[in-house]
């Protein structure tokens, strides 16, 4: 089958602030900026589509009760009024109603803030991320990072799950990850199962216009140094919110395949040095 290439623009979509020291072992406890990062993705046939959301007005309304109102307070979130993906999508000439799709990796808050604003996309997502966030208590919800009241009320009804999608063999440059999803049939966007950080949690891979193999790893590693060095969070991180085992072996694969494959784009969702080749507003 021809390979389908993509035009991926990759968009920082707000940020928040935490500790170093809770994303990579042995950090600085000094609070330092995590970006949420979101990409564009235009597909020749099926048109346009979103990796992500990153941070969106929403996620203010949503905060400002308690319980929810811990997340905001411990993670202080900023977004300039040009920075949320519905507004950045203008640049390109899309609307919101253009997204014919969202991909997303997980449903914690940072990641799908923004897809109320999209009311007309298909969501693609693990069917096991979509349960929890629809099985969680409001309190248990603030502990995992999870906002239900972000969740549009059709989600089900709109949702296409990668558990549900063909089976196909990776680009060997993505090895040791042997197969992923076939979201739209044509081999362009394979979701990647990444287990660890929390229920449902998938990558992507994607073929650019440039040739270019980009693989977007969501909280697989919250930055490039992490997969560089292999050091993962404390266990304290990767206990409060998923499985500290799964996830440290998710990670080494992520060490492996950066050691070997140096030509693949990977991106982290919340890292600096990738957010630094994100097209800004």
């Amino acid at each position: 089958m021809t390979t389908v290439r993509c035009e991926i623009h990759l968009l920082k979509a707000g940020s928040c602030v935490h500790p170093e020291a809770a994303a990579l072992r042995g950090a600085s406890l000094c609070p330092v900026d995590f970006p949420a990062l979101t990409a564009l993705i235009l597909h020749p046939t099926e048109g346009a589509l979103l990796w992500d959301t990153g941070y969106d007005p929403a996620f203010f309304r949503v905060t400002r009760r308690w319980p929810e109102r811990l997340y905001a307070l411990a993670t202080p979130v900023t977004l300039s009024d040009d920075e949320a993906a519905a507004r950045q999508i203008a640049r390109f000439g899309l609307k919101p109603d253009d997204i014919r799709g969202v991909i997303v990796s997980h449903f914690h808050g940072d990641h799908i803030a923004g897809l109320p604003a999209f009311p007309k996309a298909r969501i693609y997502c693990a069917r096991a991320g979509l349960d929890q966030i629809h099985g969680v208590g409001r309190f248990a919800g603030v502990r995992q990072g999870l906002l239900p009241g972000l969740l549009p009320s059709d989600a089900e009804t709109r949702a296409v799950f990668f558990e549900d999608k063909p089976r196909r063999a990776l680009p060997a440059d993505l090895a040791p990850f042997e197969t992923g999803a076939d979201l739209l049939g044509d081999g362009s966007l394979l979701a990647v199962e990444l287990p660890g950080h929390c229920a449902g949690h998938w990558g992507l891979a994607a073929r650019g216009a440039d040739d270019r193999l980009s693989f977007f790893v969501g909280d697989a590693a919250w930055s490039l140094r992490a997969i560089r060095e292999n050091r993962p969070p404390p266990a304290l991180t990767t206990a409060l919110l998923g499985r500290t085992d799964r996830y440290r072996r998710t990670l080494a694969d992520l060490h492996a395949l950066q050691a070997r494959a140096h030509d693949i784009v990977l991106v982290p969702s919340h890292c600096r040095e990738a957010a630094a080749a994100a097209e800004t507003p």
